[in-house]
């Protein structure tokens, strides 16, 4: 922590090459954690050089409290997310599936994996927003459960119980029961 600590001291001084670090370190945590939140992967990329293009410009009132420096991205990460999700309620679109257009797959394999990502959104979909954003926080971001809460605002003890009944809420709905 006192390596990225550091960092970010410099990155606030508008050192590049700090900055890069820090982008290189939390790019893939960051654009995963989106992508699952909204579901496309290339609107996710767009989103994630959004949301470290948001953190380079508010770097400098970022106050270290301790807390990862990861944390602080996941909330504006989050924060995107939840306003990107807002716009898109307001119109509806249908996103195309640049995999069934692919000529050297093996459609039967694709159909297979097709259906498994849908029975997936279609099972976290029943859980509610907290359930959802814990999930997407812990197993798509890799956050450790007191980052996670210190992300949501919530202790560690309401996280592991919101993951907890998530896993058991998706586990029914995938098996059919």
């Amino acid at each position: 922590m006192q390596d990225e600590e550091s960092l970010v001291r410099r990155a606030q001084q508008r050192d590049q090459e700090a900055f890069t670090q820090l982008y290189e370190q939390h790019f893939d945590r960051i654009y995963r954690y989106v992508a699952l939140r909204i579901g496309d992967k290339t609107e996710a990329e767009d989103m994630t050089q959004q949301v470290f293009l948001n953190a380079l410009q508010s770097i400098s009132s970022f106050k270290w409290k301790g807390i990862p420096f990861s944390a602080w991205l996941f909330r504006i990460a989050h924060n995107q997310v939840v306003d990107y999700l807002r716009k898109k309620a307001k119109r509806a679109t249908v996103p195309l599936d640049e995999s069934q257009a692919s000529s050297n797959s093996n459609p039967q394999l694709v159909a297979e994996h097709r259906l498994d990502i849908d029975q997936l959104v279609s099972a976290t979909k029943r859980l509610t927003k907290a359930q959802r954003e814990v999930i997407a926080l812990r197993f798509s971001g890799e956050l450790s459960t007191a980052e996670v809460a210190k992300v949501m605002g919530k202790s560690q003890g309401a996280v592991k119980a919101l993951q907890h009944s998530a896993i058991v809420a998706l586990r029914k709905a995938l098996s059919g029961t």
